[in-house]
Protein backbone atom coordinates (compact mmCIF):
# COMPACT_ATOMS: atom_id res chain seq x y z
CA UNK A 1 0.00 0.00 0.00
CA UNK A 2 1.70 3.23 -1.29
CA UNK A 3 1.45 5.98 1.46
CA UNK A 4 -1.24 7.64 -0.67
CA UNK A 5 -3.54 5.15 0.06
CA UNK A 6 -2.94 5.38 3.96
CA UNK A 7 -6.23 6.93 5.31
CA UNK A 8 -4.57 9.05 8.11
CA UNK A 9 -1.51 11.39 7.98
CA UNK A 10 0.18 14.31 10.77
CA UNK A 11 -1.12 16.60 8.81
CA UNK A 12 -4.92 16.38 10.19
CA UNK A 13 -5.32 20.07 12.23
CA UNK A 14 -6.93 17.84 15.36
CA UNK A 15 -8.02 13.85 15.72
CA UNK A 16 -10.88 12.70 18.17
CA UNK A 17 -12.03 9.18 20.24
CA UNK A 18 -13.93 8.59 16.61
CA UNK A 19 -10.69 8.91 14.43
CA UNK A 20 -8.42 6.95 16.94
CA UNK A 21 -11.43 4.19 16.97
CA UNK A 22 -10.48 4.23 12.89
CA UNK A 23 -7.10 4.67 13.32
CA UNK A 24 -6.66 1.04 15.39
CA UNK A 25 -9.15 -0.54 13.21
CA UNK A 26 -6.64 0.10 10.30
CA UNK A 27 -3.95 -0.93 12.36
CA UNK A 28 -5.14 -3.99 13.06
CA UNK A 29 -7.15 -4.51 9.44
CA UNK A 30 -5.77 -6.59 6.48
CA UNK A 31 -3.40 -3.79 5.38
CA UNK A 32 -2.42 -2.51 8.42
CA UNK A 33 0.57 -2.88 10.79
CA UNK A 34 2.22 -6.35 10.48
CA UNK A 35 2.57 -6.52 14.29
CA UNK A 36 -0.17 -4.95 15.46
CA UNK A 37 -2.64 -7.34 13.33
CA UNK A 38 -1.45 -10.47 15.18
CA UNK A 39 -1.49 -9.16 19.09
CA UNK A 40 -4.32 -11.16 21.15
CA UNK A 41 -5.80 -9.81 24.49
CA UNK A 42 -3.16 -11.82 26.19
CA UNK A 43 -0.01 -11.06 24.29
CA UNK A 44 -0.76 -7.38 24.92
CA UNK A 45 -2.29 -7.50 28.21
CA UNK A 46 0.93 -6.58 30.27
CA UNK A 47 1.22 -3.38 28.32
CA UNK A 48 -2.28 -1.93 30.23
CA UNK A 49 0.13 -2.65 33.58
CA UNK A 50 3.03 -1.31 32.48
CA UNK A 51 1.01 1.46 30.51
CA UNK A 52 -0.87 2.00 33.70
CA UNK A 53 2.08 2.55 36.19
CA UNK A 54 4.02 4.85 33.57
CA UNK A 55 0.97 7.23 33.92
CA UNK A 56 1.10 7.25 37.78
CA UNK A 57 4.73 8.11 37.33
CA UNK A 58 3.98 11.31 35.09
CA UNK A 59 0.66 12.61 37.63
CA UNK A 60 3.25 12.30 40.14
CA UNK A 61 5.67 14.20 38.27
CA UNK A 62 3.00 17.16 38.00
CA UNK A 63 4.48 17.59 34.42
CA UNK A 64 1.09 18.44 32.22
CA UNK A 65 2.80 17.37 28.91
CA UNK A 66 3.72 13.38 30.43
CA UNK A 67 0.71 12.91 32.03
CA UNK A 68 -1.28 13.64 28.57
CA UNK A 69 0.97 11.63 26.68
CA UNK A 70 0.94 8.38 29.44
CA UNK A 71 -2.71 8.67 29.88
CA UNK A 72 -2.71 8.60 25.50
CA UNK A 73 -0.28 5.09 25.97
CA UNK A 74 -3.67 3.70 28.20
CA UNK A 75 -6.04 4.70 26.28
CA UNK A 76 -4.30 3.11 23.43
CA UNK A 77 -4.51 -0.06 25.44
CA UNK A 78 -8.33 0.07 25.96
CA UNK A 79 -8.96 1.11 22.16
CA UNK A 80 -6.49 -1.73 21.19
CA UNK A 81 -8.55 -4.36 23.30
CA UNK A 82 -11.65 -3.03 22.39
CA UNK A 83 -10.64 -3.48 18.57
CA UNK A 84 -8.96 -7.07 18.63
CA UNK A 85 -12.57 -7.93 20.30
CA UNK A 86 -14.41 -6.23 17.16
CA UNK A 87 -12.40 -7.52 14.91
CA UNK A 88 -13.92 -10.99 16.70
CA UNK A 89 -17.28 -10.00 16.75
CA UNK A 90 -16.74 -10.02 20.64
CA UNK A 91 -17.92 -6.51 21.33
CA UNK A 92 -16.51 -3.03 20.69
CA UNK A 93 -15.62 0.15 22.15
CA UNK A 94 -19.06 1.47 22.46
CA UNK A 95 -19.60 -1.66 24.38
CA UNK A 96 -17.39 -0.70 26.79
CA UNK A 97 -18.58 2.83 26.97
CA UNK A 98 -22.40 1.82 27.05
CA UNK A 99 -21.16 -0.94 30.24
CA UNK A 100 -19.10 2.21 32.10
CA UNK A 101 -22.00 4.15 31.56
CA UNK A 102 -24.48 2.00 33.30
CA UNK A 103 -22.11 0.96 36.17
CA UNK A 104 -21.37 4.40 37.15
CA UNK A 105 -25.02 5.39 36.97
CA UNK A 106 -26.28 2.11 38.92
CA UNK A 107 -23.80 2.98 41.50
CA UNK A 108 -24.30 6.45 41.88
CA UNK A 109 -27.51 5.78 43.26
CA UNK A 110 -27.82 8.68 45.47
CA UNK A 111 -27.65 10.65 41.90
CA UNK A 112 -29.71 8.54 39.64
CA UNK A 113 -31.71 6.62 42.22
CA UNK A 114 -33.98 6.82 45.92
CA UNK A 115 -30.83 6.81 48.12
CA UNK A 116 -29.11 9.81 49.71
CA UNK A 117 -25.51 10.26 50.52
CA UNK A 118 -24.58 13.70 52.50
CA UNK A 119 -20.71 13.31 52.37
CA UNK A 120 -18.05 11.23 50.42
CA UNK A 121 -18.44 8.65 53.50
CA UNK A 122 -21.85 7.80 52.47
CA UNK A 123 -21.12 7.86 48.85
CA UNK A 124 -18.46 5.47 49.05
CA UNK A 125 -20.75 3.24 51.22
CA UNK A 126 -23.34 3.40 48.33
CA UNK A 127 -20.88 2.18 45.80
CA UNK A 128 -19.71 -0.53 47.98
CA UNK A 129 -23.45 -1.38 48.41
CA UNK A 130 -24.60 -1.44 45.15
CA UNK A 131 -21.39 -3.13 43.50
CA UNK A 132 -21.85 -5.96 45.67
CA UNK A 133 -25.69 -5.59 44.29
CA UNK A 134 -24.08 -5.46 40.64
CA UNK A 135 -21.68 -8.54 41.15
CA UNK A 136 -24.43 -10.77 42.91
CA UNK A 137 -22.36 -11.08 46.45
CA UNK A 138 -24.22 -11.96 49.39
CA UNK A 139 -21.51 -12.37 51.42
CA UNK A 140 -18.22 -9.68 52.30
CA UNK A 141 -15.95 -12.92 51.32
CA UNK A 142 -16.64 -13.20 48.00
CA UNK A 143 -15.81 -9.41 47.74
CA UNK A 144 -12.24 -10.86 48.95
CA UNK A 145 -12.34 -13.12 46.21
CA UNK A 146 -12.97 -10.74 44.12
CA UNK A 147 -10.35 -8.97 44.34
CA UNK A 148 -7.83 -9.63 41.21
CA UNK A 149 -4.65 -12.31 41.81
CA UNK A 150 -2.67 -10.54 39.15
CA UNK A 151 -2.75 -7.06 41.21
CA UNK A 152 0.92 -6.49 42.57
CA UNK A 153 1.43 -8.56 45.83
CA UNK A 154 1.22 -5.36 48.02
CA UNK A 155 -1.40 -3.72 46.34
CA UNK A 156 -3.47 -6.89 46.56
CA UNK A 157 -2.94 -6.90 50.40
CA UNK A 158 -4.05 -3.25 50.53
CA UNK A 159 -7.32 -3.84 49.00
CA UNK A 160 -7.96 -7.12 50.80
CA UNK A 161 -7.40 -5.54 54.29
CA UNK A 162 -9.75 -1.99 52.95
CA UNK A 163 -12.50 -4.50 52.58
CA UNK A 164 -12.17 -6.46 55.06
CA UNK A 165 -11.89 -2.68 57.35
CA UNK A 166 -15.55 -2.13 56.07
CA UNK A 167 -17.10 -4.20 58.23
CA UNK A 168 -14.88 -3.52 61.45
CA UNK A 169 -11.92 -6.00 61.37
CA UNK A 170 -9.28 -3.74 61.65
CA UNK A 171 -6.97 -2.58 64.36
CA UNK A 172 -8.25 0.16 65.76
CA UNK A 173 -5.09 2.41 65.23
CA UNK A 174 -1.33 2.06 63.57
CA UNK A 175 -0.08 0.96 66.50
CA UNK A 176 -1.44 -2.53 66.79
CA UNK A 177 -0.51 -2.80 63.46
CA UNK A 178 3.21 -2.33 64.05
CA UNK A 179 3.16 -4.46 67.19
CA UNK A 180 2.35 -7.02 64.98
CA UNK A 181 5.11 -6.38 62.35
CA UNK A 182 7.53 -7.32 65.46
CA UNK A 183 5.41 -9.94 66.24
CA UNK A 184 6.30 -11.52 62.64
CA UNK A 185 9.44 -10.68 62.89
CA UNK A 186 10.05 -12.66 65.92
CA UNK A 187 7.91 -15.49 64.15
CA UNK A 188 10.58 -15.70 61.48
CA UNK A 189 13.55 -16.01 64.11
CA UNK A 190 11.42 -18.64 65.54
CA UNK A 191 11.39 -20.90 62.40
CA UNK A 192 15.26 -20.11 62.14
CA UNK A 193 15.96 -21.41 65.54
CA UNK A 194 13.83 -24.30 66.15
CA UNK A 195 15.26 -25.74 62.29
CA UNK A 196 18.83 -25.18 63.82
CA UNK A 197 19.34 -22.60 61.52
CA UNK A 198 20.69 -19.60 63.43
CA UNK A 199 22.70 -18.00 60.75
CA UNK A 200 19.59 -17.11 58.70
CA UNK A 201 21.55 -18.71 55.44
CA UNK A 202 20.18 -18.46 51.81
CA UNK A 203 17.03 -21.20 51.64
CA UNK A 204 16.99 -23.89 48.97
CA UNK A 205 13.88 -25.06 48.52
CA UNK A 206 15.45 -28.58 47.14
CA UNK A 207 17.69 -28.76 50.71
CA UNK A 208 15.21 -28.30 52.75
CA UNK A 209 11.50 -27.50 51.49
CA UNK A 210 10.03 -27.40 55.19
CA UNK A 211 12.08 -24.59 56.47
CA UNK A 212 11.73 -22.91 53.06
CA UNK A 213 8.02 -23.03 52.93
CA UNK A 214 7.42 -21.74 57.11
CA UNK A 215 9.78 -19.18 56.15
CA UNK A 216 8.37 -17.98 52.93
CA UNK A 217 4.69 -18.02 54.99
CA UNK A 218 5.75 -16.04 58.10
CA UNK A 219 7.53 -13.99 55.46
CA UNK A 220 4.53 -13.23 53.79
CA UNK A 221 2.99 -12.41 56.95
CA UNK A 222 5.27 -9.82 57.63
CA UNK A 223 5.09 -8.40 54.30
CA UNK A 224 1.36 -8.46 54.86
CA UNK A 225 1.46 -6.60 58.49
CA UNK A 226 4.06 -4.05 56.93
CA UNK A 227 1.37 -3.35 54.06
CA UNK A 228 -1.41 -2.94 57.23
CA UNK A 229 0.22 -0.63 58.79
CA UNK A 230 1.02 1.77 56.11
CA UNK A 231 -2.69 1.61 55.04
CA UNK A 232 -3.36 2.78 58.53
CA UNK A 233 -1.01 5.61 58.48
CA UNK A 234 -2.75 6.43 55.05
CA UNK A 235 0.72 5.69 53.45
CA UNK A 236 0.20 3.62 50.21
CA UNK A 237 2.69 1.11 50.11
CA UNK A 238 3.42 0.93 46.47
CA UNK A 239 5.09 4.51 46.44
CA UNK A 240 6.49 4.09 49.88
CA UNK A 241 8.24 1.00 48.45
CA UNK A 242 8.90 2.80 44.80
CA UNK A 243 10.22 5.80 46.87
CA UNK A 244 12.90 3.05 48.77
CA UNK A 245 13.93 1.88 45.50
CA UNK A 246 14.53 5.35 43.99
CA UNK A 247 16.50 5.97 46.97
CA UNK A 248 18.62 2.93 46.67
CA UNK A 249 19.28 3.33 43.19
CA UNK A 250 20.52 6.90 43.95
CA UNK A 251 22.74 5.92 46.86
CA UNK A 252 23.87 3.00 45.15
CA UNK A 253 24.93 5.34 42.09
CA UNK A 254 27.19 7.68 44.41
CA UNK A 255 28.69 5.09 46.48
CA UNK A 256 30.15 3.81 43.27
CA UNK A 257 30.99 6.85 41.98
CA UNK A 258 33.31 7.33 45.44
CA UNK A 259 34.16 3.73 44.85
CA UNK A 260 35.79 4.54 41.38
CA UNK A 261 37.69 7.41 42.43
CA UNK A 262 38.95 6.32 45.91
CA UNK A 263 39.83 2.35 44.94
CA UNK A 264 39.00 2.21 41.17
CA UNK A 265 35.69 0.45 41.30
CA UNK A 266 33.49 -1.56 43.31
CA UNK A 267 34.58 -5.07 42.43
CA UNK A 268 38.21 -4.39 44.02
CA UNK A 269 36.86 -3.28 47.32
CA UNK A 270 35.45 -5.39 50.85
CA UNK A 271 31.76 -5.56 52.17
CA UNK A 272 33.20 -3.65 54.39
CA UNK A 273 34.66 -0.70 52.88
CA UNK A 274 31.40 -0.53 50.93
CA UNK A 275 29.22 -0.24 53.86
CA UNK A 276 31.39 2.73 55.27
CA UNK A 277 31.08 4.32 51.19
CA UNK A 278 27.12 3.75 51.47
CA UNK A 279 27.46 5.65 54.89
CA UNK A 280 28.99 8.53 52.96
CA UNK A 281 26.79 8.41 50.46
CA UNK A 282 23.79 8.02 52.63
CA UNK A 283 25.44 11.21 54.59
CA UNK A 284 26.09 13.14 51.82
CA UNK A 285 22.47 12.64 50.34
CA UNK A 286 21.01 13.95 53.86
CA UNK A 287 23.22 17.06 53.92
Amino acid sequence: MSNKEIPFSLESPRYNLSDLRQVMAFLIGDNGCPWDRVQTHQTIRKNLIEEAYEAVDAIDSGDSDRIKDELGDVLLQVFFHSAIAEKQSDFDVDDVADNLCRKLIFRHSHLFGDDSADNPEDVLRLWDKNKMKEKSQESFSETLSDVPEGLPALMRSEKLQKRAAKVGFDWPDAKGALDKISEETEEIERVFVEAGCPSHSKLEYIENPDLFDAVEDELGDLLFASVNYARLLGIDPEVALNRANNKFIKRFTEMELMAIEKFGGLSTISLEEMDQLWEAAKEKEQK
